[in-house]
């Protein structure tokens, strides 16, 4: 979620204002509680402003209420036909935070326009992997790819239609 922690200013404003001019927030549950708990108190991170002042959308069946995290609604319905529709109605483009699960649903449901993926300097030996859980191989393509001062290096693909 956070990433801040050693990025250069100009990568936190590239980030910074991906969030603040995206239509829309789409977050799954585990997602969903963990800012939920998190931004509303984090005044000192960089993205806690746009984050709290986007709005949001959190896919559950399970979530009673939003909670305190401002404009967010709860979505119950197909995740397909739910993020379909608001890719129609939407002005701008729309984030998707995950977790690892969530994103493997907008992948497997073919419903990812663009990957915007940061390899960071660091070797994990264990942890969730976003891509295990691929339905199938994906051709894609490489739109643009930043490197930054701190060794992390920021990689957008879009799927090959």
């Amino acid at each position: 979620m956070s990433g801040a922690e050693g990025s250069n200013p100009a990568e936190l404003a590239r980030t910074l204002a991906f969030y603040q001019d995206a239509d829309l927030h789409v977050m799954g549950r585990v997602q969903y509680q963990g800012m939920a708990q998190y931004f509303p108190t984090a005044v000192d991170h960089p993205y806690a402003a746009a984050v709290l002042a986007s709005r949001k959308i959190v896919f559950s069946r399970t979530l009673q209420t939003a909670g305190d995290l401002a404009n967010s609604t709860i979505n119950r319905g197909d995740l397909a036909e739910e993020i379909q529709n608001l890719k129609q109605d939407g002005d701008g483009y729309i984030v998707a935070h995950g977790g690892v699960r969530f994103w493997q649903s907008l992948m497997r449901l073919d419903l990812v326009d663009e990957y915007r993926v940061t390899v960071f300097p660091y070797l994990a030996v264990k942890g969730c992997r976003v891509f295990d859980d691929a339905a199938k191989s994906r051709q894609l393509e490489l739109v643009s790819s930043t490197a930054w001062g701190n060794g992390t290096l920021e990689l957008a693909y879009c799927p090959h239609r």
